[in-house]
């Protein structure tokens, strides 16, 4: 549970000085914030700072502020199978406490690791964000549900290869014979 002091001009820092700390107070935002950086999981992500539309409601509550929203952003990477570039957009929900002070968290003020905290009225959303997004991302992204992959002998991208693309297989018990295969004409003259 470090405490830092946030700037609160970064774009995913949100002031809730309007809630005041008065439970039941609310207020509704839709920003649109830029991606943070480095939010991929091996093949796919979302680019640095794409529009990240956000539908995000802020309530103040006895122990802090507690924030629940939608977010939007598109994804860019590769086909798993094919790897062709794909596109597409991610869209998860989230919810948090933020809470006032480690008292406010747990009785006799014996914090969490993991529970966040309002810095004075200010909160970071961005570990919010990427914590949701990073779950909510494919692990082998594809193109589509009936890509056909690359052919595993020659590479070759099998929706583009065709129907009767193919590699004649040798079983491997006669493959010690085919040195010794001799063209003879002379046997098919006779």
């Amino acid at each position: 549970m470090t405490q830092r002091t946030l700037d609160p001009r970064a774009p995913w820092v949100i002031s809730t000085h309007d809630l005041g700390r008065r439970p039941g107070s609310m207020r509704k935002m839709t920003p649109v914030l830029p991606a943070p950086v480095d939010l991929a999981v091996g093949m796919i992500g979302v680019p640095k700072d794409a529009d990240v539309e956000l539908d995000i409601r802020l309530e103040a509550v006895m122990e802090g502020v507690l924030v629940t929203g939608t977010a939007r952003a598109p994804l860019h990477g590769e086909c798993s199978r094919c790897l062709d570039p794909l596109t597409s957009e991610i869209e998860v929900d989230f919810q948090e406490l933020f809470y006032y002070s480690a008292d406010d968290a747990l009785p006799g003020g014996a914090g969490g690791e993991d529970d966040l905290f309002l810095d004075g009225e200010l909160l970071d959303l961005e570990p919010v964000f990427r914590d949701a997004v990073v779950l909510a991302l494919p692990l082998s992204p594809v193109c589509g549900d009936d890509c056909a992959g690359l052919c595993t002998e020659c590479g070759v991208k099998l929706a583009d290869a065709g129907p009767d693309h193919g590699h004649e297989k040798l079983d491997s018990r006669w493959a010690s014979l085919q040195g010794l295969v001799v063209d003879n004409k002379d046997d098919q003259e006779g």
